[in-house]
């Protein structure tokens, strides 16, 4: 195993590595919407909390110097189905044209009081 540790500069308590590469993939913890410099959570809506979420994973997506393309499968708890419509416009604007396989949960509430939680998989090989 592989661990990918990006240049976050607060401090995270928590017991996990951002990344870890295994077996030709890297496996992506669950980013909040949190800003992992300052350890803020956006005072924005649901389109501030997702874009942060997704800043979250590309960097830890450039610290094992892979690209978007790569990512293979997307996990996203959110604490409001209502906020489906307004995730999807940012996940596309994210993503562009490359369409990972996806699923978006329910979750009553989130760490920090986050509206969002974005894990993914990608492939490290071709």
């Amino acid at each position: 195993m592989k661990f990918i540790q990006p240049d976050f500069k607060g401090e995270n308590k928590g017991h996990y590595t951002p990344g870890i590469i295994s077996h030709g993939m890297l496996y992506i913890s669950g980013q909040l919407s949190i800003d992992p410099d300052t350890r803020e959570v956006p005072q924005g809506d649901i389109y501030e909390h997702a874009r942060l979420a997704l800043n979250n994973v590309d960097r830890v997506l450039k610290a094992a110097g892979l690209g978007r393309n790569k990512v293979v499968q997307v996990r996203i708890f959110t604490t409001d189905v209502a906020y489906w419509d307004a995730i999807n416009e940012v996940y596309k604007e994210f993503f562009g044209e490359h369409k990972p396989a996806r699923v978006i949960v329910n979750a009553p509430s989130l760490h920090f009081g986050c509206k969002i939680e974005i894990e993914a998989i990608a492939e490290t090989e071709e």
